[in-house]
């Protein structure tokens, strides 16, 4: 079952966790979502570090519903996308759970890197916001319609 057979049988909105440093990549995404008016829960953790007690529900997290998908950027303190990439993609738990890698890097460097690591995808991020309403669309049409998503133990 899909997402969006989930949706429309009235079970649970789609939960994403975005994981980002930057306020301002952090505000588009949330009104990108708004925008395209999924029903969905967005959560945001700030680095890697609280992007791992997020997914192994350590700390203030222990109540946290595991995400449906990952939303990650790679350049971010403590630790970077790529170690939280992969650790996920390490964990017998957590590597069912697509990885979106959404950066503004376009280095073939971290491309290559990410998936090397087993990123599901990776987007650049674009700078104006109708371009970035654009990007998460598509990020929602193929994750949530198009795909079928394991289900969750």
């Amino acid at each position: 079952m899909n997402v969006n057979d989930m949706l429309l049988k009235g079970s649970r909105p789609v939960e994403i966790l975005l994981v980002d440093d930057n306020p301002a990549d952090v505000t588009l995404t949330q009104e990108a979502f708004l925008e395209n008016k999924l029903c969905n829960n967005l959560n945001v953790v700030n680095d890697g570090v609280e992007a791992m007690d997020y997914l192994r529900k350590r700390g203030k997290y222990t109540s946290v519903s595991t995400p449906d998908i990952i939303l990650l950027d790679l350049n971010m303190p403590k630790k970077d996308g790529r170690e939280v990439l992969a650790e996920i993609k390490a964990d017998d738990v957590l590597k069912y759970i697509p990885v979106v890698i959404m950066t503004v890097s376009k280095d073939d460097k971290d491309v290559l890197e990410s998936y090397r690591l087993h990123a599901n995808c990776y987007v650049k991020k674009p700078v104006k916001f109708t371009e970035f309403v654009e990007v998460v669309k598509a990020i929602e049409n193929f994750w949530f319609s198009v795909v079928t998503l394991p289900s969750k133990k």
